[in-house]
């Protein structure tokens, strides 16, 4: 296929491309600096010129290719507090490859994330179920949902869709992601920290296993598909701030939950949530089998700490 990737020199995207280019795939990338026109160049991808905000250069690159994975997202405007700008030009930019891709038959998946349900081990059943109200107040987990929601609608429409759920940790040498931070953290304050007793567990995978999973679901996908990258269901939190202590050579200590967000800052509440999730449907579905190392043992390698 011709496959239009948007956020393709991203941290998922710089995967997911080379694993689509390995399968005999055509990759086309949106690039909106010289820096991610040249690196999508050397993996042998073809450029597009522009960003979210470009609709008509997406409408167009959508309408000429066999599918489309939606990778990009505003962490720029995000992570400064944006999060409700960043999430509409997301929905934005799903409308316009939804409206490109209806009535065709062709696939398109989107990233999203799993979702944190207290007491409860996340599955593909658990709907996307946006509560708008949350979304206008501008909460990230339901900005996403709403976005999730309506790229499933599009099977209504004549178009293969699909989501992928990420785990809250896609690990893997150059992460930047929540593991970098808490390992930030812990340097900064001397001690690597959990809340509580740190039972509350997050899923994780592997960059690569979430790259392969993106071209199962382009390739074969069934429209309408909730999928989960998750390699490992659930790591209790305590259990990575022990491995950060030892590989920093710091004590290992509990953070009482009051005391969370001036030790832990904007990592607080992420850190506090529990975000267990299962990815037993999609292996069955797709025969997704994750071969890269676990959260542990890559930080266990110490490339995290150099």
């Amino acid at each position: 296929m011709r496959v239009f990737v948007t956020g393709a020199s991203g941290w998922i995207g710089s995967a997911v491309v080379p694993e689509l280019i390995r399968a005999g795939h055509q990759v086309v990338g949106l690039a909106r600096s010289d820096a991610s026109a040249e690196a999508l160049t050397a993996a042998g991808a073809g450029v597009v010129r522009g960003t979210l905000d470009d609709l008509d250069v997406l409408r167009r690159a959508a309408a000429d290719s066999d599918g489309v994975v939606h990778l990009a997202f505003k962490h720029d405007i995000a992570f400064s507090g944006d999060f409700k700008g960043a999430g509409e030009a997301d929905r934005r930019a799903v409308e316009v490859i939804g409206e490109a891709l209806a009535g065709s038959d062709r696939p398109f998946t989107i990233a999203s994330g799993t979702p944190a349900i207290p007491g409860h081990v996340a599955t593909e059943h658990d709907g996307h179920d946006a509560d708008r109200a949350a979304a206008a107040r501008g909460d990230a987990q339901h900005i996403r949902a709403v976005t999730a929601e309506l790229t499933v609608s599009l099977s209504a429409r004549g178009v293969r869709s699909s989501v992928v759920r990420l785990a809250p940790t896609n690990h893997g040498e150059g992460d930047n992601g929540f593991v970098p931070a808490l390992i930030g953290i812990a340097r900064g304050k001397g001690v690597s920290g959990y809340i509580g007793d740190g039972t509350n567990r997050w899923s994780a995978a592997h960059r690569l296993d979430s790259a392969r999973l993106f071209r199962l679901a382009l390739e074969k996908a069934p429209a309408g598909s909730t999928l989960h990258a998750v390699a490992e269901e659930g790591l209790p939190v305590r259990d990575l701030a022990e491995v950060v202590g030892r590989q920093l050579g710091l004590p290992v200590v509990s953070v009482p939950a009051a005391e969370a967000e001036a030790h832990f800052g904007w990592l607080a509440g992420p850190l506090a949530a529990n975000r267990a999730a299962s990815s037993v449907l999609t292996r069955e579905l797709l025969g997704w089998e994750p071969v890269q190392p676990g959260l542990v043992e890559d930080l266990e390698q110490g490339h995290y700490f150099k």
